[in-house]
């Protein structure tokens, strides 16, 4: 069989965790149309009869604001060690400018095979395509490109096709019942950051971190899960527990739902909301919340 390791690289908000999920056949990472929706390396693994494909999905890469943007860049530049493919995820919608390209040429730099997909074509004027493939390859990138969209399922077989035939044969990178490397209770805080990434504007998601304190699982299959929402001002607490409690109750609710889908079973979920100020800027406080390079 084929098997072996591919980078999923792009811009903030490309669509790599969709295009991940959906090749996978399941929710490995969350998603949103917010920037910064990935902080972490996940690993998700397609399995077959003649090939395994473990996806690297990576942070988007965006201007580092603060220590723990600067962490996720960071952490994108290494996954790309030791990868037998580079999957370079291009937002098709937004068409092709100079940097889009400068970015895909520093990929190519390396010397690791590469293929670009082009996604979210089911949004865009069909008319684009064309010329946006002639862009990019007069811009010098050798690479095949692929115009997909992962919600409509166009193109998918021939991106992960090319994928395969690209990869090494040799055995199975991983078990070949494991679909991620995270752990279910990493997934849970995931789902309620996603939660928070979908209802709330501005600054305020992105200065949260989710910190599950209880993650128990009862003689009846139910699971009980205690967690806190860290958040970096006091008037960003103020905002997320909402007038009454309203805004945090929505939330917890609308995550809960997802939680009990995810992990099959009833979900009791206590849900509290702390302040660390300017958590993001701390080494410590971001080591505390699980952000590391994972170097």
């Amino acid at each position: 069989m084929r098997s072996g390791t591919v980078a999923v690289i792009g811009k903030a908000n490309a669509g790599k965790s969709t295009l991940v999920n959906v090749l996978v056949g399941e929710k490995v990472a969350i998603v949103s149309p917010k920037p910064q929706t990935t902080r972490d390396r996940i690993l998700g693994v397609l399995t077959r009869e003649t090939r395994q494909i473990v996806f690297v999905d990576t942070p988007g890469i965006y201007r580092q604001r603060n220590a723990l943007t600067a962490l996720m860049m960071h952490t994108t530049e290494n996954s790309v060690k030791d990868v037998d493919l580079i999957l370079f995820v291009h937002d098709g919608h937004a068409g092709v400018k100079e940097d889009d390209l400068a970015l895909m040429r520093k990929y190519l730099s390396l010397g690791i095979p590469m293929i670009v997909a082009y996604t979210k074509i089911d949004i865009m004027p069909k008319e684009n395509i064309p010329q946006d493939i002639k862009t990019i390859y007069e811009g010098g990138i050798d690479a095949d490109v692929f115009p997909v969209s992962a919600r409509r399922g166009r193109n998918l077989k021939k991106l992960e096709d090319a994928i395969a035939e690209r990869l090494p044969e040799g055995e199975p990178v991983c078990p070949e019942d494991i679909v991620s490397d995270k752990s279910e209770k990493f997934m849970i805080a995931e789902l309620m950051r996603e939660k928070i990434l979908l209802k709330y504007d501005e600054e305020i998601p992105h200065g949260v971190a989710i910190v599950v304190n209880t993650f128990e699982k009862h003689d009846n299959g139910a699971y009980e899960i205690g967690l806190d929402i860290v958040c970096e001002k006091k008037n960003h607490k103020a905002i997320l527990i909402g007038k009454q409690g309203k805004a945090i109750k929505e939330v917890a609710s609308f995550a809960r739902r997802d939680m009990e889908k995810f992990l099959e079973a009833k979900v009791f979920l206590t849900v509290f909301v702390k302040v660390r100020e300017d958590w993001r800027d701390h080494t410590a406080r971001m080591k505390e919340f699980g952000y590391t390079d994972g170097e």
